[in-house]
């Protein structure tokens, strides 16, 4: 797991081909300005969508783990707390491969405030929940980069 401010995301180039190209895409374009859904960035590889969220109480979400995509999370408008597992996990509901998750419950868990101008990174098989509310703030606008896993 990656959390950091986007001013620093070039830091982290390097660590594979398709996470510099969604590096290289966060540099060059105002994502404020795409529209809501998917846009491809590179085919399959590395897409990108952008969405509005209402997030929820902790105990309504789950952990859920990808294996083929690592996911770039970046709030656009509002702020919400991003948890990543630390330990072991329950199954909740198996992966599914064909959509790429699996749903899990933990009990040790690291909190991670987001909102303007900071990001996460959730390595591919790293569980994370995503879209917790903070405070009163319950209204989102975000995107979430998938990151194909090279093999």
């Amino acid at each position: 797991m990656i959390y950091d401010l986007l001013k620093n995301i070039e830091r982290y180039e390097g660590i594979s081909k398709n996470l510099d190209t969604a590096i290289k895409f966060i540099k060059e374009h105002d994502l404020d300005t795409l529209p809501l859904g998917r846009t491809d960035i590179d085919e399959h590889r590395v897409f990108i969508n952008v969405m509005e969220a209402v997030a929820k109480p902790e105990d309504e979400i789950y952990f859920e783990v990808h294996k083929k995509y690592m996911d770039i999370q970046i709030d656009l408008e509002g702020i919400e707390v991003i948890e990543t597992a630390v330990g072991d996990l329950e199954e909740i509901t198996p992966y599914d491969e064909g959509k790429d998750i699996g749903f899990y419950g933990a009990v040790t868990s690291a909190r991670c405030v987001m909102g303007a101008g900071r990001f996460i990174v959730c390595m591919a098989e790293e569980a994370h929940k995503p879209s917790i509310a903070c405070q009163d703030e319950r209204t989102l606008k975000k995107c979430v980069i998938k990151v194909a896993v090279e093999e």
